[in-house]
């Protein structure tokens, strides 16, 4: 018999100088014996930036009574207003697409003169404009739902257009380097050139080889000074998914699961985290596929992100029994089941209209194939329903080196259970996984903790 306690995690105090390096864009401000409070740059006052040493900085001031936290947003004078800050500025308004670009990378994009934002921009999806072009405040317009814009806008979706001569030797600052090739799109080099922007700070070198470094030799040669590496392991961890998959031609795959604090694994999730804001419905927004045992749809309806607009995730289901088959009454056309020739026979798929891939013995290789020939760049396989459905896989991502990142959920209860589950499959393992680059962060109630694994 299942015996859960509820706990209660201490309130603790995680600050940090620099607001942009959050990988969700929030750091978190408690008052003592009080609940936190989430600030973040997408909810702070707005304020304007007018001299490379004018910064708007945040106060802080605690009152006695009931803990509560005022924010103040005002000018003053601060040599921190360097390259670095905004290339992060270009990284917080390329996370504005997040969900919406793969399979090309998050891209944010600033202009500056004489110490002014004289235009801003983000890549908003895959054929549209990149982020030199389309304007950020364009954002309350552009609606990704309709995937369109509304005609009263076209007259300013460019950004270097909207600064007009204010381009003219300013300086561009781009969270990833600029492409000089035909795509979809012109190249973003050509616009720069055209626009006789002075200056070009570029965060991270495109991994691409089509453009690694091609198009910081073509602004060079058309007399443009460019600098690169400003804040490259933000702009890298920005794109952490779409580098690997440009680099290696497989996706970038994460395991999710949740544990109790004594260690049992726990088929649940915590409370609020599935909620717009909590951490599991913006995981959600942030991949391109899920992978979820098939006796999750027996007790759960099928994950959806709430995050305001979210492009939702392909559902990967892994059958194991004819039962074992989600609901798809809503989004049939972004849910497709993996299932043996036996459990597929049985469970007729044809006949129900079920997309479906059948397999002589379910395994990884197959669905990591089919998700890059879809041009699908990140996954989480995610530990829900029956642990035992989905334990062979994750085996096989730590054999086969492609399990890249973990993200553990940890739910303040105790789990007294005695059949608690655990991945009894990876007890054989000779390999001792070692993490690296830890970050945790509070979700209403829950400790949610992500790491790397090292280079194996």
């Amino acid at each position: 018999m299942m015996q859960i306690q509820s706990l209660s995690f201490p309130h603790c105090t995680q600050t940090s100088a620099n607001l942009s390096a959050f990988p969700h864009g929030f750091t978190y401000f408690s008052s003592q014996n009080r609940t936190s409070t989430l600030l973040g740059n997408q909810y702070s006052p707005s304020c304007s930036f007018n001299s490379l040493k004018r910064v708007s900085r945040i106060q802080f001031r605690s009152r006695k009574r009931g803990g509560l936290v005022r924010v103040r947003c005002g000018m003053v004078e601060d040599e921190s207003v360097d390259d670095g800050f905004y290339i992060r500025r270009c990284v917080e308004l390329a996370r504005r697409a997040i969900g919406f670009t793969s399979p090309n990378p998050l891209v944010g994009c600033v202009i500056v003169k004489d110490g002014k934002i004289v235009g801003e921009g983000f890549h908003p999806k895959a054929g549209q404009p990149h982020a030199e072009f389309f304007e950020s405040n364009e954002l309350p317009i552009w609606n990704p739902r309709r995937d369109e814009l509304r005609a009263k806008s076209l007259d300013k979706v460019f950004a270097l257009r909207d600064a007009g001569n204010s381009a003219e030797n300013a300086t561009a600052y781009v969270s990833l380097e600029p492409c000089n090739h035909y795509g979809r799109t012109p190249p973003c080099t050509e616009a720069l050139i055209k626009a006789k922007v002075k200056k070009v700070v570029v965060g991270m070198v495109d991994p691409n080889p089509i453009v690694a470094s091609k198009g910081v030799a073509r602004l060079q040669d058309a007399g443009i000074v460019v600098t690169v590496g400003v804040e490259e392991e933000l702009c890298k961890r920005l794109n952490e998914t779409w580098i690997h998959q440009m680099l290696t031609g497989k996706p970038f795959v994460t395991l999710r699961y949740s544990l109790s604090v004594n260690g049992h694994f726990l088929d649940q999730l915590g409370e609020g985290v599935t909620e717009a804001g909590g951490y599991y419905s913006k995981l959600l927004q942030e991949y391109d596929a899920i992978i979820l045992s098939g006796s999750l749809s027996e007790k759960f309806s099928s994950p959806t992100s709430q995050e305001p607009g979210a492009n939702q995730p392909l559902r990967i289901v892994v059958a194991n029994n004819p039962g074992q088959f989600p609901s798809l009454t809503t989004e049939a056309s972004k849910t497709i089941v993996f299932a043996d020739k036996e459990i597929a026979a049985e469970a007729d798929l044809a006949r129900k209209e079920i997309e479906a891939v059948v397999l002589d013995r379910i395994n990884l290789t197959p669905i990591l194939e089919h998700c890059r020939c879809q041009g699908l760049c990140s996954i989480l396989l995610d530990m829900r329903g029956s642990i035992r459905d989905l334990e062979e896989l994750v085996r096989e991502t730590i054999e086969q080196n492609v399990l890249q990142k973990i993200v553990v959920e940890v739910l303040p209860y105790w789990d007294e259970s005695d059949g608690a589950e655990s991945l009894v499959v990876l007890n054989g393992l000779v390999k001792i996984l070692e993490l690296k680059n830890l970050r945790s962060e509070i979700s209403n109630r829950s400790l949610v903790v992500e790491g790397y694994l090292q280079n194996r």
